[in-house]
């Protein structure tokens, strides 16, 4: 039976999730306010774009090394309450050189935040004995519709950025500090004892380069919806600054209840053949968004990419795990650097590609990049005997 410790540490995990996914949408779903604020041109705003996910993988990398010395679990519980001011400052400032420091400064948090937070989720998967990866990851797609809930309610009022962010800062700050004290539930179970995880020692690139691509791949397209659904429906689609927010807050409702059945998909039907299903439906969702008559038809494309994504990047950390299970925080650290290498090429190559042709061409890149997810999905099946301590079911194993 699962002890009171693990419970408690899932649920304050699940509380950290949710929380980032709250600051997240928060800023991504405001960026067309953003750089009215700071008079950012379009020419310049994919810089800053790319800005964010740069600063994020080199922190990502200096995390493997930070939790090899005091564990995940304090990296953690000091990253988010960085990205949360960090967050206040970009809703503080009023010259380009403060939204600079406030977006590198939360890009930075946010490195540290997404492997620390990805290796705890992870270790207590592994204790657990069973997949429970896709429910944290739900809980950041409920945050993230909490939060583009909110930039909804702030441009509908035509509220200040600082007016918008500073409740939401005052009332999760205190929530993350306090339900940290239940990070570390799971590190005894991974963390002690493995003295080649500090060196990543364990870790073979060649077996974790399919999950460095998929992972690329997922977040080209996820990258996709953050930076661009907001302009795509304002600009190419003509909706109000009101309605532009609504994209993204349907791809995280359709996330969220992807994120809350796929545990259960994973257990019954393995990890290789959720993932091949949501990369083919995240495929049909970018289809539908490049050909879009109108805005609401374009939303219906969003939607539909939610429910693809949303089992892919989850499904990645924990292969990740499942592979190198004596050093898995070695393992999604350098993984999640791959996260943002997403970032750095979606933001930009679809912002280059849709200047230079055209925004609805544009989005049929990410989609043939997520559909090629179908070729790598035996790796998520790779050494699925031995994940949780052999209590998942063999099945899962992919046969191609």
């Amino acid at each position: 039976m699962t002890d009171a410790r693990l419970r408690r540490g899932r649920g304050s995990l699940g509380v950290s999730f949710f929380v980032q996914g709250v600051t997240f949408a928060l800023l991504v779903t405001r960026i067309p306010g953003i750089q009215d604020r700071y008079g950012i041109s379009d020419a310049l705003l994919p810089a800053f774009l790319a800005a964010v996910p740069i600063l994020a993988g080199v922190a990502s990398v200096a995390t493997e090394k930070v939790v090899a010395r005091v564990g995940p679990a304090v990296v953690l519980r000091w990253a988010q309450p960085v990205v949360l001011l960090a967050l206040l400052g970009v809703g503080a400032g009023t010259e380009m050189w403060e939204a600079a420091v406030a977006l590198g400064l939360f890009g930075l948090a946010v490195g540290a935040l997404d492997a620390s937070m990805n290796m705890l989720g992870v270790n207590l998967q592994r204790a657990y004995g069973r997949s429970i990866m896709l429910g944290f990851h739900a809980s950041y797609s409920l945050g993230g519709i909490v939060g583009a809930s909110l930039a909804w309610v702030g441009a509908h009022w035509h509220l200040s950025l600082f007016v918008s962010y500073l409740p939401v800062v005052a009332v999760l700050l205190p929530a993350a500090l306090v339900g940290s004290r239940w990070y570390g539930a799971g590190e005894h179970r991974t963390v002690k004892g493995e003295a080649g995880e500090s060196r990543g020692s364990g870790v073979a690139f060649a077996l974790l380069l399919p999950l460095c691509l998929v992972m690329t791949f997922a977040y080209i397209g996820d990258s996709t919806v953050s930076n661009w659904s907001a302009k795509y429906l304002q600009d190419v689609l003509g909706s109000s600054e009101e309605a532009a927010t609504v994209p993204y807050n349907a791809y995280m409702v359709t996330t969220l209840l992807g994120r809350a059945v796929g545990d259960l998909g994973v257990r019954r039907l393995g990890a290789a053949a959720v993932v091949r299903c949501g990369a083919v439906l995240a495929a049909l969702g970018f289809a539908v968004v490049a050909v879009a008559p109108g805005a609401w038809v374009g939303i219906a494309g969003f939607t539909v990419l939610g429910f693809g994504l949303s089992v892919i990047v989850p499904q990645t950390f924990a292969a990740a795990g499942r592979l190198f299970p004596e050093a898995s925080d070695a393992a999604v650290a350098r993984l999640n650097v791959f996260n943002y290498v997403g970032f750095l090429v979606g933001s930009p190559l679809v912002g280059a590609l849709g200047d230079a042709w055209s925004y609805r061409g544009a989005m049929l890149v990410p989609m043939v990049l997520v559909l090629v997810t179908v070729v790598y999905a035996t790796s998520f099946g790779s050494r699925e005997a031995r994940y949780g301590g052999g209590h998942e079911r063999p099945r899962t194993v992919d046969v191609g």
